[in-house]
C-alpha cells in the first residue's frame, strides 16, 4: 500500500525524530571508559557490556556521525584485549600445540565497564564478537578515516585469537547450543579476520594468518553451512536463524543478492517473520519468543543490499513502531509469542524483558542510515562538570 504524501512525510519526520533520540541516548548511556550497556535496567544486562552488541552499537554510530563515541568503544576493545594479552597467548599457543585449552579458560563474551570478567554466572565462551569488533573498525576507518594503527595490536591480539580457536563450538548469539558451531558466528570470524587483513596495520605474518584463515571460514561456511540452498543455524542442522541476515546483509560475508544470500533471506521471511517482525529462531522460548526490532533491522540491511528498499522501510516501520511513547526501544515485543507459557519464568527469574535495549536503537540508527543516507543529527552537549 502507498502511503498518502502527508502521512509519509509525517512518518519520515518521526522516524528522523526517533533515529536522532536514539543516537542521543546511546551517547548518553556510553560509560566514561568508553563501553556500550547492553540495557541500562534489566537485571542480567545491567552493568556489563557485550564486545557483538557494542560493535553493531559503534558501527551504528558511526554510520549516523557519532565518530567520537564509536572510537571510544574501540579503544576500550583495545584495553580490555591488551589486559589479557597473556591469556590470549597461552589459548594461541595450547592450541599450536593441539592441547586446546578448555570452553571456561576461553575469554568471555561480556565484560564490566572496567573491563573486568566479572562475577556472574554466564554463558560465556562465544567467539562472534571477537570478530564483529574488528570488522566494525574497518567500517569505520572506510568511513571516516581513522588512523586503525592506534588500535593495531588488538586487532593482532585478535586475529591470534580467533585464527586459533575458529572451529571450536561455542554458544551462538543468543548464549544457547554451545555443543555447536553456528554459522552466524562463523560469518561474524569471517567478516573480522577479512577487515583485519584489509585494515593494512598487522606485520606481514599475522597479516597472512588473517588472510588465510578468512578464506578457510567462508570455503568452510559455503561447504557446511548450507542446508537445502541456505545459510544454516548450525553446522548440521536445516534450521534458520535471524542472526545469518547479518552475514548475509550488513557484514556481507554472503552477498545479499547472490543465490546462497537471497534462499536464506527468503527462508528467514517464510519461517520467522510475522508483519515485519522477526522470531530469532522456531522453537525459542525466551520471555515467550517474542520479535525482536533489531532482527528486523537486519533483515531490513540484508534487503537493502539486495535493491528491495521497499522491504526494508517496511522492516525499518516495523522496528520504529516498538518505541514507545518516550521513544524507548525493546529487547523483544509480545505481540506474536512462540510460546507465551514461557513468559511467567523469565519475568519470576529476572524481571520484564529488557526495554530499553541499546542495540535495538542501534540498529534502527544503522538501517535508518542505510536507507536514507548519513544525515547525522547533532551530538548531544557534553555534561559540566560540577564544581568542585
Amino acid at each position: 500500500m502507498t502511503l498518502p504524501t502527508t502521512d509519509r512525510a509525517a512518518e519520515q519526520t518521526g522516524l528522523a525524530a526517533l533515529v536522532a533520540s536514539s543516537a542521543d541516548l546511546i551517547s548518553s548511556l556510553q560509560d566514561a571508559g568508553g563501553a556500550y550497556p547492553a540495557s541500562p535496567t534489566f537485571s542480567a544486562y545491567a552493568g556489563y557490556s557485550w564486545f557483538r552488541d557494542g560493535a553493531f552499537i559503534a558501527d551504528a554510530m558511526s554510520a549516523v556521525g557519532r565518530a567520537e563515541s564509536a572510537e571510544r568503544f574501540f579503544d576500550w576493545c583495545a584495553r580490555v584485549l591488551e589486559s589479557h594479552r597473556d591469556r590470549i597467548e597461552s589459548i594461541a599457543a595450547a592450541a599450536r600445540a593441539g592441547r586446546p585449552v578448555a570452553d571456561a579458560a576461553m575469554l568471555p563474551t561480556r565484560f564490566t565497564f572496567d573491563g573486568r570478567a566479572g562475577d556472574d554466572e554466564w554463558w560465556d565462551f562465544q567467539l562472534d564478537g571477537y570478530g564483529t569488533w574488528v570488522w566494525a573498525v574497518a567500517e569505520h576507518v572506510r568511513r571516516h578515516g581513522a588512523d586503525a594503527a592506534r588500535w593495531a595490536p588488538a586487532i593482532a591480539l585478535t586475529v591470534d585469537y580467533l585464527a586459533s580457536s575458529w572451529q571450536r563450538p561455542c554458544f551462538d548469539w543468543w548464549e544457547e547450543h554451545a555443543e555447536h558451531v553456528h554459522v552466524s558466528t562463523l560469518g561474524c570470524i569471517a567478516a573480522g579476520l577479512r577487515a583485519a587483513a584489509a585494515l593494512g596495520v598487522l606485520d606481514d605474518e599475522r597479516f597472512a594468518l588473517a588472510a588465510s584463515t578468512a578464506a578457510d571460514v567462508e570455503a568452510f561456511i559455503v561447504e557446511r553451512g548450507v542446508a537445502n540452498g541456505h545459510l544454516s543455524k548450525w553446522i548440521g542442522s536445516p534450521a534458520v536463524d535471524a542472526s545469518l541476515a547479518a552475514i548475509v546483509g550488513v557484514m556481507e560475508v554472503v552477498p545479499a543478492a547472490s543465490a546462497l544470500g537471497a534462499a536464506t533471506v527468503a527462508r528467514i521471511e517464510r519461517e520467522l517473520t510475522v508483519d515485519g517482525g522477526v522470531h530469532r529462531f522456531l522453537g525459542d522460548t525466551y520471555f515467550g519468543g517474542g520479535q525482536w526490532p533489531l532482527l528486523s533491522c537486519f533483515l531490513g540491511l540484508a534487503h537493502a543490499r539486495a535493491g528491495d528498499a521497499d522491504r526494508a522501510r517496511e522492516l525499518l516501520a516495523w522496528a520504529a513502531s516498538t518505541a514507545g511513547p518516550d521513544g524507548s526501544m525493546p529487547e523483544q515485543v509480545e505481540t506474536h509469542l512462540l510460546d507465551a507459557s514461557r513468559v511467567d519464568e523469565w519475568v519470576e527469574r529476572w524481571g520484564t524483558s529488557a526495554d530499553p535495549l541499546v542495540w535495538s536503537h542501534a540498529m534502527l540508527i544503522r538501517l535508518a542510515v542505510e536507507l536514507d543516507g548519513a544525515t547525522a543529527p547533532p551530538p548531544a552537549p557534553a555534561p559540566q562538570e560540577s564544581p568542585a
